[in-house]
């Protein structure tokens, strides 16, 4: 448990974690791409709700609000964040940088579920509401990049 909890143990980095984890996230999202997309969309929706489980198991026990340590989140806002990514490299980073980003400044209402929403779920539906928010301005960046899919 502690082992996605942690993505792999990634969020053990001693700078910057929720970086860290959203690095290790590509990994997975290697094989992820290559799914059809219901498929993508089910395997990330799991991935959201183990994730509420486990990341309020892992905040409990280390008697901690959001530790920042537990980044299964960024995996799974990561995810979000590159389902409809444009093949290439360039859309896998700019959708990374873009995720962090949002992840980091929180801008309303991400910072706003940050603060309100206890528990597994609001340690994960701030960095889903990021991946969303970077997917839709990769979206737009692509469409005017005229690469959209």
């Amino acid at each position: 448990m502690y082992c996605l909890a942690l993505g792999f143990g990634s969020g053990l980095a001693p700078r910057a974690p929720g970086t860290a984890g959203s690095i290790v996230a590509l990994v997975p999202f290697m094989a992820l791409s290559q799914l059809p997309l219901w498929a993508y969309g089910a395997v990330v929706l799991i991935g959201f709700v183990a994730g509420v489980y486990l990341c309020d198991v892992a905040a409990r026990r280390l008697a901690i609000k959001d530790p920042g340590m537990v980044v299964w989140d960024e995996f799974v806002g990561l995810w979000i964040a590159l389902a409809w990514a444009p093949p290439g490299w360039l859309y896998v980073l700019l959708g990374l940088v873009l995720f962090r980003i949002f992840d980091i400044l929180k801008p309303w209402p991400i910072g706003y579920l940050d603060r309100r929403v206890q528990g597994g779920l609001g340690i994960m539906l701030d960095d889903v509401v990021a991946g969303l928010f970077a997917c839709l301005v990769l979206q737009a960046i692509a469409l005017a990049a005229g690469t959209l899919l």
